[in-house]
Order: structure tokens, then sequence, then C-alpha cells
């Protein structure tokens, strides 16, 4: 597999974890978010892709040119 292939996303959580039943707060810190507009750039893979689809409405997404 090349660089080039491989998607990156930058995920930011911009809603804090108030409220939130366990099942979502462990998608939160899988992604590796701790607080509120901390980021991490991630693979695009599919488990990636279901944890950050979970708790959409918690993040800002955006694709990161490789």
């Amino acid at each position: 597999m090349t660089k080039n292939s491989v998607k990156m996303l930058k995920v930011t959580l911009v809603k804090g974890l108030i409220g939130l039943t366990q099942r979502q707060k462990s998608c939160v810190y899988g992604l590796g978010l701790k607080k509120r507009h901390s980021s991490r750039t991630i693979t695009a893979t599919p488990e990636n892709l279901g944890m950050v689809n979970k708790v959409r409405f918690l993040l800002q997404v955006e694709e990161v040119a490789v």
C-alpha cells in the first residue's frame, strides 16, 4: 500500500462529553480525544469511520491531504 492511497482525517471534538452514554464516551476516547477542542489525525479505516459515525454530532471532521 502506498502512502498516497491512505486517507487521513482530522477530527476535532467541538462539544463536551457530559450527558453521553458510556458507549459514546468510549468512541470519543477510542479516537484519542479527551477534551473539547482537542484534535487528532487518524487513518480512515472502517473501524475509525464507525466510531466517527457514532459520535458525528460531537465532532468536526476534515479530510487531510497526505
